[in-house]
């Protein structure tokens, strides 16, 4: 029997009344919400202690085949590309930093869905998701080790990735990227692997 797939509506999609998959999507390059937010503040206006701002996310994949109680979850940019619009709902979301441009997350309330989540309620719902757009895919893979080489040169001689949060919660499958991490990420798939 072939695996179950889980039918997915992202709110976009829901308003204009046209389904489509959804999953967990990764993306150097995969914006939130269809756009990428301004911080809403001018360089002159940040102050030294303010935190940082972050408008753009590092989003986990599931390229691969995996089953969740029998569903596939499989998910990858490859996916995301062949959605209509390049859009689709990123659920399953367990990330309080994603607030802006959320939308509640209804397959918390699925009880064959596996992200159900019992103790989540409608009227006061614990989980959001958010839609991605996929915006291009860069020039080279960049693998995990890579980043974290760069991160403890960063830590140890200051750099961008000094304060990646990618490396100090590892367990999430979204996690922000200041505008300067963004920047020095996207500028790898130019220079060879360290």
């Amino acid at each position: 029997m072939a695996p179950k797939k889980r039918p997915r509506m992202s709110k976009k999609a829901a308003d204009a009344g046209k389904a489509d998959d959804g999953g967990k999507v990764s993306a150097a390059e995969a914006s939130v919400g269809g756009k990428r937010k301004a911080t809403g503040k001018s360089k002159e206006s940040v102050k030294a202690d303010d935190p940082p701002a972050h408008s753009h996310w590092l989003m986990k994949s599931e390229p691969e085949s995996r089953f969740e109680n029998g569903i596939d979850v499989k998910f990858g940019i490859e996916d995301l590309k062949t959605m209509l619009d390049q859009t689709s709902c990123w659920d399953g979301v367990r990330n309080f930093q994603i607030v802006k441009e959320a939308y509640v997350d209804h397959t918390q309330f699925d009880k064959k869905d596996v992200h159900f989540d019992a103790s989540s309620k409608p009227d006061n719902p614990k989980w959001s998701m958010v839609d991605v757009q996929y915006q291009r895919m860069m020039k080279r893979f960049i693998p995990l080790s890579e980043l974290k080489k760069y991160h403890l040169q960063h830590r140890a001689q200051g750099g961008p990735l000094k304060d990646m949060v990618l490396f100090a919660r590892t367990r999430l499958s979204v996690q922000p990227l200041t505008t300067e991490e963004f920047e020095f990420v996207v500028s790898l798939e130019d220079k060879a692997p360290l």
